[in-house]
């Protein structure tokens, strides 16, 4: 939307609200007064004659507003620099006149400035034909972006009752009574609602993108600082506080500018940078969700910068208006093709009328041939008749000739009269086979058309047997699948049964095994218990032998020959022990035994 259409549309408001009588049609004074405050909000240069001179011929009567739109378009608006005035005092000009007569706040929650928002973001929203009207589509949209603004959940609203009754669009009085009515403010204080208006009226008529506090780091002093900073499409401002009285400084988005998210360090966390063509800004968020919201709007800015567009939410218009416009025209192609499938139903009923007629045509014909058959045949059996009633009387007067025989050349003479008749009646009977033939031909004319519309169904019938049969393939197909997979299933069931079944045996054998340890324990112990047994018989043994100075010597050998005897019976159990530890398997317990009974003390002394 131009500059010029958006200051027509309060310009229409101004106009609308001075036409109290509502004909059309403004007095040249109230156009004074209205023009030359459009000259100091919009800072245009005021000319005071103008006017006068544009509408000389017509001093007495009102002025409409095609008469009065080419003074505006030349004297005004052609003036008009874009940035050199402040929209809102501009705006704010139309809605104070316009508001005077048909908005009254009295028993309304919306105080005049909320109203005053939502009637810019009215104006924003609205068609571009008078008069304005904003369509369903943009009033959900603005609504669940001011529900979802007061943290309401959208969902919990159902906007299919509220719409239902908004074709083909609401004016802006209607659009503002929606808004204070109880469906939507249900849940909703009027302190929520004010901001949320607040907000809603920032983002889309002043195009702030992002706005919140956030630390920075000087480019001097490089030092932290908390900020007030407001995101625009074209530039970065930051603030001392969220008055934005005092503004410290600005960065300029262009389409070569940059945005990074930084690690933490020197005790900073949720950094980021914006980077422009001379400088790198660090900014630190208050959490990780505010950094990645601040990165993203300053992402879409830069996108908005390099596609070339000054607002995002215009371009989101734009798209919503192109859908739309698919919409109707995906509705209307729809209509197309249900009105070209009504039409081909009308041509196969026709079709199946005229094939119909065509049968009964055809069975009237069969019957007919059945009759005219039939009347064939009678006549031909009749004349059979004749004939063997003549061929009786011919045998008659044949017996009666060889009696006499001039009698009977004057029946002949008869007969080759008789015989004459007869050839007549032949040729009778051949012209009636003749049209029987004709009648065959034309029936077989109706049979080929007949034929003709068989075919068709039977094409037809092929093509819908040709599809069962690719479906019958297709189960088929998945029936073999299935029977593979049983079949892997069944191997793997089997292999699975096997593996259990070893399972099974090594676990028998482990329990052999097992047992086989015990015995083989048992022995060992037995056998340690037998060493223990004779070493005590040694020892009593050794006992009454005294030892004197003379026989010290041989003392001395019988206990030698006992620690020999003991050392080699303990080396033999370590080597069974480490035997049964190598195969614990087999029972060790006869080897145990002989190895014991070999090397015992008895046999060592």
């Amino acid at each position: 939307m131009s500059l010029r259409t958006e200051l027509l549309k309060s310009v229409w408001y101004a106009f609308t609200s001075l036409d109290t009588e509502k004909s059309g049609k403004v007095s040249k004074s109230q156009l004074k007064v209205l023009s030359h405050n459009l000259y100091t909000v919009l800072c245009i240069p005021h000319d005071p004659v103008a006017l006068e001179d544009h509408f000389r011929d017509d001093d007495d009567g009102p002025v409409s507003s095609q008469g009065y739109m080419p003074y505006l378009n030349q004297y005004i608006l052609e003036k008009v620099v874009d940035g050199s005035f402040v929209k809102e005092h501009f705006h704010e000009l139309c809605w104070t006149l316009t508001a005077k007569k048909n908005y009254h706040p009295e028993g309304t929650v919306l105080p005049s400035k909320d109203a005053f928002r939502l009637w810019c973001l009215f104006n924003y929203l609205s068609e571009d034909s008078y008069p304005l009207i904003m369509v369903p589509d943009e009033v959900q949209y603005i609504l669940q972006k001011l529900l979802a603004m007061t943290h309401l959940e959208v969902g919990e609203m159902d906007f299919g009752e509220i719409l239902s009754t908004m074709s083909p669009g609401l004016s802006v009085w209607q659009f503002l009574e929606l808004v204070a009515s109880p469906k939507i403010l249900q849940g909703i204080s009027r302190e929520s609602l004010s901001m949320a208006i607040q907000d809603l009226y920032e983002e889309v008529i002043q195009d702030v993108l992002k706005q919140g506090y956030l630390l920075k780091k000087g480019n001097l002093r490089r030092t932290w600082t908390e900020r007030w900073f407001i995101l625009k499409p074209s530039s970065l401002c930051y603030y001392v506080s969220e008055e934005c009285k005092e503004q410290k400084g600005s960065i300029n988005i262009v389409k070569d500018c940059g945005v990074e998210i930084l690690p933490d360090r020197d005790g900073r966390r949720c950094m980021f940078c914006v980077k422009t063509t001379t400088k790198t800004h660090e900014m630190s968020a208050s959490d990780t969700k505010h950094r990645q919201e601040w990165v993203t709007a300053i992402q879409t800015a830069i996108r908005l910068q390099q596609s070339g567009s000054r607002s995002l939410h215009r371009e989101l218009q734009s798209r919503r208006r192109e859908q739309r416009e698919q919409r109707e025209q995906r509705k209307a192609a729809r209509e197309q093709e249900i009105q070209r499938l009504a039409e081909l139903q009308n041509e196969k009923e026709r079709q199946q009328k005229e094939l119909e007629h065509l049968r009964e045509a055809q069975k009237r014909a069969e019957e007919a041939i059945q009759q005219e058959q039939n009347r064939h045949k009678e006549q031909q059996e009749e004349m059979q008749r004749q004939l063997a009633v003549q061929l009786r009387e011919a045998e008659e007067a044949r017996a009666s000739m060889q009696a006499e025989m001039q009698l009977k050349e004057m029946e002949a003479t008869r007969q080759r009269q008789r015989i004459v008749e007869l050839e007549q009646l032949q040729d009778h009977l051949q012209e009636a086979l003749t049209q029987e033939i004709r009648a065959r031909r034309d029936e077989e004319e109706y049979r080929r058309a007949q034929a003709k519309l068989l075919m068709q169904e039977e094409e037809k019938l092929r093509v819908l047997l040709r599809m069962r049969e690719e479906q019958m393939q297709y189960v088929e197909r998945a029936q073999r699948e299935k029977q593979e997979l049983q079949q892997e299933m069944e191997m793997k069931s089997k292999e699975l049964h096997d593996a259990q079944k070893q399972l099974e045996d090594v676990r028998e054998n482990r329990e052999r095994a097992d047992r086989d340890v015990q015995v083989a324990q048992r022995k060992l112990h037995q056998a340690s218990t037998n060493v223990r047994h004779w070493n005590v018989q040694m020892n009593r043994l050794m006992h009454p032998i005294s030892p004197g100075d003379k026989r010290v010597a041989p003392s001395v050998g019988y206990q030698g020959l006992w620690g020999v005897s003991l050392t080699r019976h303990d080396s033999s159990i370590k080597r069974l022990q480490t035997s049964f530890e190598k195969d614990p398997v087999h029972s060790p317990g006869d080897q145990t035994e002989n190895q014991l009974n070999t090397q015992s003390p008895s046999n060592s002394i």
